[in-house]
């Protein structure tokens, strides 16, 4: 009899705990979803100044062409967009110099050999911010995958200096075509916008809950290159998180705002491209720390699908004690969801299929994990390190 009663004390317990998590991280996820502000909302200043967009382009011949005509149809009076062929193997360059041939605020670079110690993105972007034009006070990096509204420029910059940051990262809204990326890529906007204090990190230097999305980053030059570049997170797989946690640390002011209505991407296209890029970018992201990254995955497991699967047996078996806390732990777990498909403008569908995203997600971390850990990890022909 004690046995049993130790068993279901136990197993309310956890329920407790995992309530308690989930009603944080639901608070904190209003807290994002009401006090950052939004693109669009900034006073423009009184002179803008000039931007050089710059992008680092590796195999894009597919996704080039509409992410210049994004850029190319900007309404912002001062910009040019440069583009590096990092060693292509398709008509990457051939796309950006026709083009280039009909605008002249559009430039093509030829990458260098990737020297021993980087890895490729790093490289390509370094040599992109020594390239652009000593007037440009501001550098914008965005991903050859993303598009833009005509006004993004015009909103990134009035944020930016209206905001006094010294980095403005927009979180894309992510455009999902197929079976797989619908059950991975809304993950990584989820993780961030609910688990992350965005709305204070914009008054704190608090590297380790600062972050920025690599597809759409606005820097001060001078504080880019105070911050030695992307040279100083040379053999970083997630550079953008890296060169955000060295700004905060250098006291830097990092901004990541969401912007559904400005910048929009597609970061794969195939399960394939699924498996390479969270298989080189996941386990990456916590630096390669073995224990925090199991517990992370193991407790979103027991928060998000542990209650599911314990209002499912109260229902099927009559455990009538289980049903409340459970139930309320899976609609709140559905409530976060639907806050940050509101936020980052991912299909509200989502939220019904949430338990999914989170099962998929688990088995991209430990694919992840195997691919570092038998250096099979590999992106567009090269080993990632």
């Amino acid at each position: 009899m004690n046995t049993l009663w130790d068993f279901f004390l136990s197993t309310f317990r956890q329920q407790v705990g995992t309530f308690a998590y989930l009603l944080f991280i639901l608070g904190n996820t209003l807290l994002n979803r009401l006090s950052l502000p939004r693109l669009g909302h900034h006073p423009p200043p009184a002179d803008w100044p000039e931007v050089a967009v710059l992008i680092p382009a590796r195999d894009e011949e597919a996704n080039l062409p509409r992410c210049l005509r994004s850029l190319l149809a900007q309404d912002y009076p001062r910009f040019s967009v440069w583009v590096l062929d990092d060693e292509s193997r398709d008509g990457t360059a051939e796309v950006v110099r026709t083009m280039a041939n009909q605008d002249e605020r559009l430039h093509l670079l030829s990458g260098q050999p990737l020297p021993d110690g980087w890895l490729g993105k790093p490289w390509a972007c370094q040599q992109l911010a020594e390239a652009a034009p000593p007037t440009a006070t501001l550098l914008l990096f965005v991903d050859a995958d993303t598009w833009h509204a005509p006004d993004m420029l015009r909103v990134s910059v009035s944020a930016l200096l209206a905001e006094k940051a010294d980095l403005l990262s927009i979180l894309p809204r992510q455009v999902l075509g197929s079976l797989a990326e619908w059950l991975s890529v809304p993950v990584l906007p989820w993780s961030l916008f609910s688990h992350f204090p965005l709305w204070l990190t914009r008054r704190v230097r608090w590297p380790s809950v600062t972050v920025a999305v690599g597809q759409h980053m606005l820097w001060r030059q001078t504080a880019y290159k105070a911050l030695g570049g992307h040279a100083a997170v040379r053999r970083d797989v997630a550079e953008d998180i890296a060169l955000a946690r060295l700004s905060a640390a250098g006291g830097l002011c990092v901004l990541l705002l969401p912007g559904p209505n400005h910048v929009f991407c597609r970061m794969y296209r195939s399960a394939g491209d699924v498996l390479n890029g969270f298989g080189k970018n996941l386990f990456a992201i916590f630096n390669r720390r073995l224990l925090p990254y199991l517990f992370v995955w193991t407790w979103l497991g027991i928060a998000f699908i542990g209650p599911l699967v314990t209002l499912a047996g109260g229902l099927l078996f009559g455990w009538a004690a289980s049903i409340p806390l459970s139930g309320a732990a899976v609609l709140v777990g559905f409530l976060i969801w639907i806050l940050v498909a509101q936020a980052t403008g991912l299909p509200a569908a989502l939220a019904l299929t949430y338990p999914f995203v989170i099962l998929s997600a688990i088995y991209l971390a430990f694919h992840s994990l195997w691919q570092t850990l038998t250096s099979r990890s590999h992106w567009k022909g090269r080993r990632v390190l």
